[in-house]
């Protein structure tokens, strides 16, 4: 008895085929030459295209060391917005409304102590942007300001009894990025305290935080925490650098410099199988051939166009946009900050998890690093009071992208869920940062710095215009300026966000277009 022809049929290969690889050949199932070497471009080509959307990821934090080297500011010293980053800077999608502070601690010598400032809203990433811990409100030192420990991978050193938020990067360097509130509508109080707070130095074991019942353990040796150098910060306010990694075979190359740098388990095996199938593997020289260049060439394009198309028309199947009927997206609620499990709900009863996902949501992980910058479960906790919330619009309500040289406006109803400030930015379609105008600082908001504060209606209500030119009669502070030579889309931020926001009841205007 033999298996029936259907079956055979099912599993068997024709003698030709029609696919988007063109025609394909088979002699009884074995392929011919022409056919194998199609299928291994094609393949050598998938595995380009994944390496882009799965680690994009790495180049970006790798671009952001480079950009910081660029303009003098070498690991263990701290990039500061003195004054706000304006769009001069090319950054994915950062704000002008809190002062930054950026750093590259280096690891390779041994743990790191980072002693943050108070008022904080800061994370700790290791280089392939997966989240060590929060500082500021909601870290564990709860805005308080404290001493952070960062081990660098496969640590098994002594660590302290206490005293110390510990952290553990799987890569040689951690990024921390901080931004902190100012003071009156001044940025001024907020920097003289973050340069007075913020130090970076190593950590000495058996000193400060290790009891000296431990030390008699005999495990540990007495040690005493030496004077912390003084904090090198380069001042960055009003420079242009660029730490945005490029779209072209550079971008592999990036990778590979990561890669090489890091250990070889400092991400998960599959991402590292993938960047191994183009040739990049840690320890070995990457240099692909003219075929394979040319090949990689072409995935970056497929891959940039298809990070594109996931971030500007997101699918309904995504579940990123936020209210039905609405442009306004946020795109970590769908996944979390792991891009597999939404975040806790916040009930009356009590913070309610939700089980595993089990599956990554990878177009969503594929658009948020294209276009943002850091990864962190305060990025999308649905509590009050604590953190920031994000709304993305990237059309106005005739499903058209917004065009620079037409005019819009929209309007924010009263009562703001905002308990700190809000405020609304444009940004470059084609860079992600902050579109570069006359204006300088593309935002409008509840703040009177950079820009004059935006003024509310009668009736509580707040509009706000996006136009080349300011409409006779509109207040400097409810105007956002555009180039009529570029696109960009918008980002609603909410500091400190109120109940109304997460339950839904505020729910900012569309975006028409006027003329």
């Amino acid at each position: 008895m033999s298996v029936d022809r259907k079956t055979l049929e099912s599993l068997s290969a024709p003698d030709h085929m029609h696919t988007r690889v063109n025609a394909l050949a088979f002699t009884d199932g074995a392929p011919s030459r022409e056919t194998v070497e199609k299928v291994y471009d094609h393949l050598d080509f998938l595995h380009g295209v994944n390496v882009y959307l799965n680690a994009f990821q790495g180049a970006s934090t790798w671009a952001l060391r480079q950009g910081f080297i660029s303009i003098g500011a070498e690991d263990n010293s701290v990039v500061m917005f003195s004054e706000l980053m304006d769009s001069q800077s090319l950054f994915l999608t950062a704000n002008a409304d809190t002062v930054y502070y950026v750093s590259i601690i280096d690891l390779t010598s041994g743990p790191m102590v980072v002693e943050t400032p108070p008022m904080a809203l800061g994370i700790f990433d290791d280089m392939w942007f997966h989240w060590i811990i929060d500082f500021g409100l909601p870290g564990p030192d709860r805005g308080e300001g404290g001493r952070f420990l960062l081990a660098p991978p496969g640590y098994d050193g002594p660590l302290p009894d206490s005293g110390f938020h510990v952290g553990y990067s799987g890569t040689n360097q951690a990024l921390m990025l901080g931004r902190s509130f100012l003071q009156d509508d001044d940025p001024k109080p907020t920097v003289a305290v973050i340069k007075d707070r913020l130090k970076i130095y190593p950590y000495v074991p058996g000193g400060y935080g290790t009891s000296v019942a431990t030390l008699l353990e005999g495990k540990v040796p007495p040690g005493k925490s030496a004077e912390s150098p003084e904090t090198r910060f380069v001042e960055a306010s009003g420079k242009a650098f660029n730490t945005i990694p490029p779209s072209d075979f550079g971008f592999y190359e990036i990778l590979n410099a990561m890669v090489q740098e890091q250990p070889a388990t400092a991400t998960d095996p599959e991402t590292m199988g993938q960047l191994a199938a183009i040739g990049i593997v840690k320890g070995e020289k990457f240099d692909p051939d003219e075929r394979m260049r040319k090949i990689l060439d072409e995935a970056a394009a497929v891959g940039h166009a298809t990070a594109r198309a996931a971030l500007f028309d997101v699918r309904d199947a995504e579940g990123v946009r936020y209210y039905p009927d609405s442009a306004w997206t946020n795109m970590l609620f769908p996944g979390g900050y792991t891009f597999e499990t939404p975040p806790p709900l916040v009930t009356e009863d009590g913070i309610k998890p939700f089980p595993p996902g089990g599956a990554k949501k990878l177009n969503v992980r594929t658009l948020f690093f294209f276009g943002y910058t850091g990864i962190s479960p305060a990025m999308c906790m649905r509590l009050t009071g604590i953190g920031s919330q994000y709304l993305v619009a990237f059309r106005d309500t005739d499903d058209a992208y917004f065009d620079g040289a037409k005019t819009y406006k929209m309007s924010l109803p009263p009562d703001i869920p905002a308990a700190r400030f809000w405020s609304i930015t444009l940004y470059d379609n084609q860079t992600r940062s902050m579109l570069q105008t006359p204006q300088r600082f593309p935002r409008a908001g509840s703040q009177s710095y950079p820009t004059p504060a935006a003024d509310a209606e009668a009736d509580g209500s707040t509009t706000i215009h996006i136009a080349p030119e300011k409409p006779d009669g509109v207040g400097e502070g409810n105007w956002i300026q555009t180039d009529p030579d570029k696109g960009f889309f918008v980002i609603l931020r909410l500091y400190s966000p109120l109940a109304s926001y997460f339950d839904k009841t505020w729910k900012p205007g569309e975006i028409d277009q006027v003329r």
